[in-house]
């Protein structure tokens, strides 16, 4: 395989937007992993879950190819663009989901197995195919979002527990703002597309500016919690807080000032946020395990 067709594979899998899943398995992992816990267990903790996104970020341009075609940002990936095959993204994405899968069953446990099940099924079979339908698929798109620290966790731990349920809810929360966001600044796209986002429906974007306060200032008590539960220390409860209401502000900035700065503003925002308060959180890690 040459680089450059190597390079094409790669996009396919989204990598970029996958690091994130990946840093936020890693992050779930360490909050519920003991002093006994195997580097093994990690690696293949990761590996099992980076190679689940990666299949779904494949199956979903797969799935897509149509509309990617007629939208400005993603005519030139591999698919639309014609440098790969619909047949061989199809069987590749294929082997990445189901072989993440099978290493997260044969190697961690069953329940990290079902929850890379589930957000596969939740992005492949619901989300992708409604996004075609409804601006509600980004709450279904939310939950194979918000999976990877649970499945992290699921992994260190063997149990999801209320631990894992935080971790789901703060990823959750978190991702309405960034996709409204996003959804903002490629509406003209998602027009083009026919694609029913909140943002082509709400082209004076009052809803998506508010929606966004709403879920941003939801997050913040949600993002607290971790600490309350006595997972992290004192210092992370001060910096989620900050955190939280910084957030808080740019969202209410673009519902007050609607503008694609605004709107970018938010977007770097969250992309800032989530990694700060997961590298805080594990910083502050405070759980011990018998």
């Amino acid at each position: 395989m040459t680089t450059s067709k190597f390079m094409q594979y790669l996009e396919l899998t989204k990598p970029r937007l996958n690091l994130l899943a990946v840093l936020t398995t890693w992050a779930g992992f360490y909050m519920g992993a003991d002093r006994g816990t195997s580097i093994w267990s990690l690696i293949n903790t990761l590996v099992g879950s980076a190679s689940i996104a990666a299949g779904c970020g494949t199956l979903n341009q797969w799935m897509e190819v149509e509309k990617d075609a007629q939208m400005h940002r993603t005519m030139h990936r591999p698919l639309p663009s014609k440098k790969i095959t619909e047949t061989s993204a199809l069987f590749f994405g294929g082997i990445l989901a189901v072989g993440g899968i099978i290493l997260l069953f044969k190697m961690i446990n069953p329940l990290t197995a079902f929850l890379g099940v589930l957000a596969i099924v939740s992005y492949i079979f619901f989300y992708t195919p409604l996004k075609k339908i409804t601006s509600l698929c980004i709450l279904v798109g939310a939950i194979p979002g918000a999976l990877p620290p649970v499945m992290g966790w699921a992994a260190a731990r063997d149990v999801v527990g209320i631990q894992g349920v935080v971790l789901f809810l703060i990823l959750f929360f978190w991702q309405m703002p960034h996709f409204l966001a996003i959804g903002w600044l490629y509406r003209d796209d998602y027009t083009r597309a026919g694609f029913p986002m909140l943002s082509v429906l709400d082209p004076e974007g009052k809803a998506v500016g508010w929606i966004s306060v709403i879920y941003a200032l939801v997050l913040i008590p949600i993002s607290l919690l971790p600490s309350i539960l006595k997972m992290t220390t004192p210092i992370y409860l001060g910096v989620a807080s900050i955190l939280g209401f910084i957030f808080l502000i740019f969202s209410i900035n673009l519902a007050v000032h609607k503008s694609r700065i605004n709107a970018r503003k938010l977007f770097l925002a969250s992309i800032i946020y989530l990694p700060i308060l997961f590298g805080v959180m594990v910083a502050c890690k405070k759980i011990s395990l018998g």
